[in-house]
């Protein structure tokens, strides 16, 4: 009801799309002559209503016992509220003529800044918003910026959109993010595109961590989405705050926060192939006083899959606390723990070329894995920040995290590792099987400093500090197996014939044999960004960071019958300045232009055929833009045109001499060139849109086109809308997916001529209804892949194979809020 309120209400929606934002405008911009004394905040809050006009939302436990500060001369509203809340850590949203006040940690309102008084009512917290969009974001530079002046690309999927679309994991929102490729070459493995490029940069709550897709443990993909507010996505280099990485994007995610009021729910839900969700979310404050405040949130899922004998189980749960210490010191613990563990599990698509180079049509709900097949994986991640206010409107904090996993693996899979399918008779394939555990640690620290300086007679904003990142993998697995009739890769020499199999594998003795992988990568940087004002209109963003990088890798293959090969990798790279830069200025109200140049590097563990490592790839993203924003911020959209320069990328390029299992690279230079346009937020009361349009191509030297399993073009559309009236209880929503075509060359000597593997353009329509049945209970219905289309969603050129994407499936869950 308060959001309701909130929203200017708009007889016409030609007329209130048109004068929607001078209006608002106008009641802030205003000056009223104010005549408060200081005096009980209560009273001075009616007091400020009446002499500007302005209606109050605010609860009286929340100013309790505080006071207001006197108020004096002719004022705008926003500068007047700023005077009188000052020090009393509240924060307010001021819309059009109704202001609202609620305590520190809200997330339907702005907190109060040092240098800054926002009035478009989103903060960087989205949840409880009803928007899709926000008012605040760091993840670029760490600043705290409106999207608007950020010079980068940045996507946030809101928690009302996550909640809204049932969705459930970190893959489901990326799916739906603008920009953004996902696939998905086997049962929880993601690898996600933008720009044409892998991401690998993840951040929790702006900590970066380190994940390396090759190594099969990702506890970054299996996210669940209960414990988060939002996922901010930068599309390009990022090199600033993550250090080493390519110039695609970072992702963060970022959790959920206590509240200062006691508030949760419980929700359940039922879907296809008998899936089966529970959420408990409980928050608010743990003493009296509010000063330690706590979190709690629960979630288990369980179910069936699309794909054959596919099971899969997860269990979720976090905890967080916050305390105020003191009135300016902010100290914040909390953990998150995930189970995930699947049974029938694949780590590799499906067959897609036969051996005369023919494309295989297969059932999308096959298998290649074995019933029995396992992964299992559990990660802990522990956080803790400290926040300390200083004089002039100064911040110190210094951030940690600690994320430990483990994985299980034991797994039977006819793959195409093994060979081509026989076109006559579809066999020749074989078994494949592994077995071994994954230990995995990571730990960071963000020691940042940030505040407000004159100079020239202006305010700036300047954030100096330094992170460390260590991370260390470590696999032991059994090898190969010994194999029966002779072979050296199978649990059996026979082959097996894709058509009939009943996923029933034998058991695969195992020799002694070990593989054992170990990976470690620690960095460290300091880092510097400052937000320079020259005019009003003008704002001019510099930063650089110097890193300090070194990995190691052991990887040691023991392979019966084949060349033994034992890798150790050291890179080593000292003082490697990253620098950035960006302007962003304001054409008006609504609209500025920017143009910005970042860069990132990351050294790399491929080898060239002549066996040498490959120099660092280093990357540089040059893009310039257009960005507005409409109904004091409730509406963003943004067009931008880009262009990414990596040097030293590795193209794949045959194997290794010495061994026919590693595949060699060559040092390649690519350039991507593209256009982004979005749109994000509220078009008109209860109508919410989100919107987006990528174009980019990646081209080597010559101008030839590489990447190919990377669609070129991405069209997301999503919309819902709460109808109005006696009918305001029924919010329907719906959306299309659509994205251009995607292939590669399967060039083999196992067959006589190259071929090609390729899924045409495609689109995927998807459905949603919720009804209010109470103002605390609501029941949501989605719908996905509305016509049941068949598509390949992922081409792994590696092991030329494919994986189908999920047919038409529905999820019914219900809320109830307390």
């Amino acid at each position: 009801m308060m959001r309701r309120l909130l929203k200017p209400r708009i007889v016409s929606t030609t007329l209130g799309l048109a004068l929607a934002l001078p209006l608002a405008a106008q009641v802030q911009a205003r000056e009223v002559a104010f005549d408060i004394p200081a005096q009980p905040l209560s009273s001075a809050l009616q007091s400020f209503g009446q002499q500007a006009n302005v209606q109050l939302l605010f609860s009286p436990d929340d100013v309790m016992n505080l006071r207001g500060a006197p108020v004096q001369g002719r004022l705008q509203p926003e500068a007047a509220i700023g005077i009188l809340l000052g020090g009393t850590n509240l924060n307010y949203s001021l819309q059009g003529d109704t202001l609202t006040v609620t305590g520190r940690g809200s997330s339907s309102s702005v907190e109060l800044g040092a240098t800054t008084i926002g009035a478009t009512g989103l903060g960087s917290t989205t949840e409880g918003t009803g928007s899709y969009t926000t008012g605040s974001t760091n993840t670029a530079t760490k600043l705290n910026l409106s999207l608007r002046e950020t010079p980068q690309s940045v996507s946030v999927m809101t928690r009302q959109r996550i909640d809204d679309q049932n969705l459930r994991s970190i893959g489901q929102v990326l799916e739906q993010t603008a920009g953004i490729n996902v696939q998905s070459p086997g049962s929880d493995r993601l690898y996600v595109y933008s720009r044409g490029l892998a991401i690998d940069n993840y951040q929790y709550d702006g900590l970066p961590t380190t994940s390396f897709a090759f190594s099969q443990a990702l506890p970054q993909a299996l996210s669940d989405m209960a414990i988060y507010d939002r996922i901010e996505v930068v599309r390009g280099a990022t090199g600033l705050m993550s250090g080493a990485g390519d110039p695609s994007g970072t992702i963060n995610l970022v959790r959920k926060r206590p509240t200062d009021t006691f508030k949760g729910y419980v929700s359940g839900g039922l879907g296809s192939w008998d899936l089966y969700r529970s959420e408990v979310d409980v928050s608010g404050p743990l003493t009296e006083n509010g000063k330690l405040r706590g979190r709690a949130v629960a979630a288990y899922q369980q179910g069936n899959s699309f794909t054959d004998h596919l099971q899969q189980e997860k269990t979720i749960l976090y905890g967080i606390v916050e305390a105020d210490l003191t009135d300016s010191t902010l100290l914040t613990v909390g953990v998150d723990y995930l189970n995930s563990d699947p049974r029938g599990f694949s780590t590799t698509g499906l067959p897609i070329v036969d051996n005369k180079g023919n494309r295989v049509h297969m059932q999308r709900s096959a298998n290649g894995a074995s019933r029995n097949s396992t992964n299992r994986q559990e990660t802990v991640n522990a956080f803790a920040s400290i926040e300390q206010k200083l004089a002039h409107d100064w911040t110190l904090k210094v951030a940690a995290n600690s994320l430990y996993g483990t994985r299980d693996y034991n797994s039977i899979i006819v793959g195409t590792s093994t060979g081509f399918v026989n076109a006559e008779t579809g066999d020749k394939l074989k078994y494949t099987a592994t077995k071994g555990d994954n230990t995995q640690e990571q730990r960071g620290l963000d020691i940042m400093l940030s505040g407000p300086f004159e100079l020239g007679g202006r305010t700036h904003e300047l954030v100096v500090g330094f992170n460390y990142q260590d991370y260390e993998n470590r696999r032991n697995g059994f090898g190969h197996p010994t194999a029966d009739g002779g072979s050296d890769n199978g649990v059996s020499g026979k082959p097996v014939n894709i058509w009939t199999w009943d996923n029933y594998a034998p058991n695969p003795t195992y020799t002694m044999n070990r593989e054992d992988d170990n990976l470690k990568q620690r960095q460290n940087g300091a880092y510097l960004a400052t937000r320079l004002k020259p005019t009003d209109d003008l704002s001019v963003i510099l930063g650089a960071r110097v890193s300090n990088y070194k990995y190691d890798a052991m990887l040691h293959y023991n392979v019966p019958k084949m060349v033994r090969n034992n890798t150790d990798d050291s890179v080593k790279v000292s003082g490697e300045v990253t620098p950035y830069a960006g302007v962003v200025y304001d054409l008006n109200d609504i609209h500025s232009v920017y143009a910005s140049y970042t860069s990132i590097f990351k050294p790399q563990p491929y080898r060239s055929r002549d066996g040498k490592l490959l120099d660092p790839r280093e990357g540089d993203n040059y893009e310039i833009g257009l960005k507005s924003e409409y109904f004091g911020g409730r509406l963003n959209t943004a067009l931008a045109l880009f262009e990414v320069k990596l040097d030293n990328d590795a193209i794949p390029n045959g194997t290794l001499p010495s061994n026919d299992l590693i595949t060699a690279y060559k040092a390649e230079k690519t350039k991507t060139k593209g256009i982004d346009l979005e749109v994000n937020g509220e078009i008109m009361p209860d109508w919410n849109i989100a919107a987006s349009y990528t174009h980019a191509v990646v081209k080597d030297h010559d101008g030839e086109r590489v990447k190919t399993i990377v669609p070129t073009d991405l069209f997301k559309l999503w919309t819902t809308y709460r109808l109005p009236g006696e009918l305001d209880r029924l919010t329907v929503g719906g959306g299309m997916n659509w994205q251009s075509g995607i292939h590669f060359t399967v060039d083999s000597w196992q067959l006589s001529a190259p071929a090609k593997a390729k899924q045409g353009d495609y689109a995927t329509f998807n459905l949603m209804a919720r009804y209010q049945l109470t103002p605390k209970w609501s029941t949501t219905a989605t719908v996905n892949n509305l016509f049941d289309k068949k598509y390949i969603s992922s081409l792994d050129d590696n092991f030329y194979s494919g994986s189908y994407g999920e047919p038409r499936s529905f999820l019914v869950s219900t809320k109830y809020e307390f």
